[in-house]
């Protein structure tokens, strides 16, 4: 069944059971931290420990971890009262755009 983003941030908003949710954007923000720095060990375990080679095993633990910082995002974005759907669309909308004009690679926001 497919799932919008909307749709994920509003059921996710059911379990966010965290201090003063619902004013409290730095939780989820240390939270998200926290889970991408979990996405990075599994990587680094994958590097050291199976010689780069990304089994079924570490491929589901990956996807855990992964789901965990897309809870975060998703509470994080509510906490600042921003739609998931939007973030996705002009995240995009600023990646088409900087390949259209061949500025993909480098660095900088404004580019």
């Amino acid at each position: 069944m497919p799932l919008t983003f909307n749709e994920y941030q509003k059921e996710s908003r059911k379990t966010a059971v965290y201090p003063n949710a619902g004013s409290n954007f730095i939780y989820p923000a240390l939270g998200l931290g926290g889970e991408a720095g979990e996405v990075l060990e599994k990587i680094k375990r994958i590097i050291r420990d199976k010689n780069g080679v990304v089994d079924d095993e570490m491929k589901e633990k990956i996807a855990k971890e992964l789901g965990d910082v897309l809870w975060y995002v998703a509470q994080l974005c509510t906490e600042l009262n921003l739609s998931m759907e939007d973030v996705a669309r002009k995240n995009l909308e600023k990646l088409f755009s900087r390949k259209e004009r061949g500025v993909l690679q480098g660095e900088g926001d404004d580019r």
